[in-house]
């Protein structure tokens, strides 16, 4: 099990100091989110690369349909690069809310479906190199030889990590069947009466979500090794409190523990406590 941490609330220098901090205290990954208007995800990422060089550098969360996949594919290139191949990309739906929304219409559930699909093969097909063709009912490529990036470091592309949403009940799980066909899972059971996300899952269900991932995986003939499962917990507050400890979930198929703060008010003292429960470690 590897252990990273979300920060809720920092600008672009705070959060490169906790990068340099959670490293020096054993941490291995730390994660931002993508605003729609705001502090930006990926220059973040690329600053704390050039102070850190063991911790993973991603995002919890990118909400790819609202990412034009090319512009995606050049930022996390970059980070990657930057950090020689640290880069991790936590990909979904993205939830719609009053920072999203004040710019940009909702397009639907199924368009968003549709463009993050179609934008992750553009991702991988650019990471991959060229030449590169894609013609989707969003998104479309042809090959191209102009001034084109490195590759990235990490190959075929950096790892991305999917959210599959888990319906019990329900026979065909096409979320669970995307985060399949990628890197990773951030799993997340729909349950209306526990509306949390990162705290609607017990290890029961867990592990069912797992299982189903990896049987997905055998069908499609990719390997389970190398497959990271994410668990998200709150081992310092109230916001996900998981029962268990994290060898628990470790043995039902978890990879990382994430620490996710989201109950750690914005401002000066909710950053002075992000500092000190970095400063901790890893939970043990």
């Amino acid at each position: 099990m590897r252990f990273g941490f979300v920060v809720p609330y920092a600008d672009t220098r705070e959060f490169t100091e906790l990068a340099a901090l959670g490293e020096q205290r054993g941490w291995d990954g730390i994660f931002t989110w993508e605003a729609v208007f705001g502090v930006d995800a990926w220059v973040t990422l690329g600053a704390a690369a050039m102070v850190t060089e063991r911790i993973r550098l991603g995002t919890l969360l990118t909400p790819v349909p609202r990412w034009k996949p090319w512009d995606l594919a050049s930022r996390v290139g970059t980070v990657d690069r930057l950090s020689r191949g640290r880069a991790v990309v936590g990909a979904g739906l993205g939830a719609l809310h009053e920072g999203w929304t004040a710019f940009e219409a909702d397009e639907g559930r199924r368009v968003r479906a549709e463009k993050l699909d179609e934008a992750l093969a553009v991702y991988d097909g650019l990471m991959r190199g060229q030449p590169f063709a894609f013609d989707g009912k969003h998104w479309s490529a042809r090959p191209t030889d102009f001034l084109l990036p490195p590759p990235p470091v990490q190959q075929p592309r950096p790892p991305v990590w999917v959210v599959g949403a888990f319906v019990p009940g329900r026979e065909r799980q096409p979320s669970l069947e995307r985060a399949a066909r990628w890197d990773g899972l951030l799993p997340f059971v729909v349950d209306r009466s526990q509306p949390e996300p990162g705290s609607n899952y017990d290890l029961d269900s867990f592990a069912e979500v797992v299982r189903r991932v990896r049987e997905q995986r055998e069908r499609l003939d990719l390997p389970w090794e190398g497959y990271d499962v994410v668990v998200e917990g709150d081992s310092s507050g109230e916001f996900a409190q998981l029962e268990g400890t994290p060898s628990d979930w470790e043995q039902a198929g978890g990879t990382w523990w994430v620490e996710s703060w989201w109950g750690v008010p914005q401002g000066p003292e909710g950053l002075a406590e992000v500092r000190r429960r970095v400063e901790q470690g890893p939970p043990g």
